[in-house]
């Protein structure tokens, strides 16, 4: 399919409109709320627990934005739910509870966390709680894997590619030279189909998503924008901006 209008419509709240500093932590129900008021499409970030159950929640560990500890695949929903998150009352959100709380009000855009382990649940179980909801939902991931999953699952749903131009953060030292290398051909563009580009905005003027979005007619979306002068920047490149710490 091609991409939907609504989906660069708008501005799209990076993990909510969240803002630790007023106690709207990101991924929550609070930050969801907070787009929705103010008709913000919202990127979530999404990932199974121990038991199999899809929250809404960003890091591998739990320590930087709860008061427990340890990787979040290893703990249980039930466990999951016991936690708050830091200076708030507020607890991480299974996905069926963030798309209860957006009723189909703003779009929304679930990144699918992956290990690159060819591990087909959590894209599974991602595609079944969204079959149940009405709402506008597109998904991405930077596993090519799980792109080609949604298509095979969910295929009538828009789905991206989020992408880097040089993955030269030691964050992803793990995937190896063979990998990276895969990766930025874009080579599994053709494999996957997808309909739009997620890219790293500081990569975005890179000959790799530029012909991408100008000779297939792919929509690029950028992240993170974290200032106004950042989204003009970036705006020449791409059709619509993923921000966080401002308001476009």
């Amino acid at each position: 399919m091609s991409a939907p209008s609504w989906l660069i419509s708008r501005p799209i709240a990076h993990r909510g409109l969240h803002n630790r500093g007023i106690g709207v932590i990101e991924n929550t129900i609070g930050a969801a709320l907070a787009a929705v008021e103010h008709d913000f499409a919202i990127e979530c970030d999404v990932q199974l627990t121990k038991d199999g159950e899809i929250i809404v929640f960003h890091d591998d560990e739990l320590e930087r934005l709860t008061d427990g500890f340890g990787p979040v695949k290893n703990k249980t929903l039930l466990e999951i739910k016991s936690l708050n998150l830091r200076d708030t009352k507020e607890k991480i959100p299974t996905l069926t509870e963030f798309l209860d709380t957006l009723s189909s009000r703003v779009p929304l855009i679930c990144e699918i966390k992956s290990e690159f382990d060819q591990n087909p649940e959590p894209t599974k179980r991602c595609c079944d709680t969204v079959s149940l909801y009405q709402g506008p939902v597109a998904f991405k991931s930077f596993d090519p894997y799980c792109v080609g999953l949604v298509r095979d699952f969910l295929p009538t749903y828009p789905r991206g590619f989020i992408g880097e131009s040089f993955y030269d953060d030691p964050e992803w030292n793990f995937l190896g030279v063979s990998k990276k290398k895969y990766l930025t051909s874009l080579s599994h563009l053709v494999d996957n189909n997808p309909d739009f580009l997620s890219w790293y905005q500081k990569d975005v003027e890179e000959i790799g998503p530029r012909l991408s979005r100008e000779y297939t007619g792919l929509p690029l979306m950028t992240w993170t924008i974290r200032s106004a002068e950042d989204g003009r920047r970036v705006s020449q490149y791409s059709d619509q901006i993923v921000f966080e710490n401002f308001r476009p």
